[in-house]
């Protein structure tokens, strides 16, 4: 891009994305259409909902692509970085956010909700959804984009630089499905796993931001063939987008943590009930039955009722009483 960038070219630098707009047209369309048979077929989900689907998910990430971030993408280090951070992040939390997979699954007839469970029941459904697998891909894709040669593939290659962009999305939406839990998943783990992770993934984009502040320069021959004349030098682009990198995604993080938190919370209330329940449970089948607790009662009652004697024991005996009284 020959064109400095400025705030006015902010506002009127655009482009056609066919794969971006392709794609987000297709998942809205669907999207929407399932929303509309799933509400006459009684769903309750709220429109809060299909905004973060609508808005934050497929929103942001057609501005990834036709926007000012996809028009200097190719150009500016600093903003291919900030395209990877919403595309990893920022759009799959709003996708998943959705809950694409529960208006998918009230959209459905018996049959279909019933192939559907299946699938999610299955051993390969499991595996990708287990905690630690989602969890590395999205540590480890950031780094192995930008610091292999994949990441020079995808800035001079459309069809590898378009795929990327999807699998960014996939590995995210992957990750946030699995750790939100608002959708059927095969299986539910503890909310605090997730934060634990939240840790680790914090520390892992700090590293990576570091290792771009003062490591070498990535892609040096593509940057130095484009020849741009104007803005930060190689050295500067690569530091500023190690600080979005670094920065900016644990800003952007903070939505999701807070949503782990809130779930969290949630999930030890419903323990709680729950182990309330089952103490209670407990106690009423320990208890005793109402009848002999009624005739333990009365006897306890004339017990209590009857004169206490006193006096030597053969006192109390009525033949020997008897006897010495003779």
């Amino acid at each position: 891009m020959d064109t400095p960038l400025t705030v006015q070219s902010v506002i009127e630098e655009w482009r056609w994305d066919t794969s971006t707009i392709v794609v987000t047209a297709a998942l809205g369309l669907g999207y929407g259409l399932a929303r509309r048979r799933a509400d006459r077929r009684g769903s309750a989900e709220s429109a809060g909902r299909s905004w973060a689907f609508g808005a934050v998910g497929l929103g942001v990430w057609l501005l990834t692509g036709i926007s000012v971030i996809g028009v200097y993408s190719g150009t500016l280090f600093w903003m291919r970085a900030l395209q990877i951070l919403l595309l990893l992040y920022v759009v799959p939390f709003g996708l998943a956010t959705g809950r694409p997979l529960t208006v998918l699954r009230d959209a459905l007839g018996p049959a279909g909700r019933e192939r559907l469970d299946r699938v999610l029941a299955s051993a390969p459904a499991r595996v990708v959804t287990y905690p630690l697998v989602p969890s590395i891909a999205i540590l480890a894709t950031p780094w192995l984009l930008i610091l292999t040669p994949w990441f020079e593939a995808v800035l001079r290659h459309g069809a590898i630089d378009a795929l990327t962009r999807l699998l960014l999305v996939a590995v995210g939406f992957l990750y946030f499905y699995s750790r939100l839990q608002t959708d059927p998943v095969p299986h539910r783990y503890s909310q605090a796993v997730s934060l634990l992770i939240t840790v680790f993934e914090s520390l892992a984009d700090g590293v990576l931001g570091l290792v771009l502040w003062f490591g070498p320069l990535v892609a040096v021959d593509y940057y130095t063939e484009v020849g741009r004349t104007w803005g930060p030098d190689l050295r500067m682009d690569q530091i500023i987008g190690a600080g979005i990198i670094w920065v900016l995604g644990d800003v952007l993080g903070l939505p999701y943590l807070l949503t782990l938190m809130r779930s969290w919370a949630a999930d030890e209330r419903r323990n709680a009930a729950r182990m309330d329940a089952e103490l209670d449970a407990a106690e009423e089948l320990s208890a005793p039955p109402a009848s002999e607790v009624a005739r333990t009662s009365a006897a306890t009652a004339a017990h209590a009722e009857a004169p206490v004697q006193s006096g030597l024991w053969w006192e109390n005996d009525p033949v020997l009483r008897d006897r010495f009284r003779r």
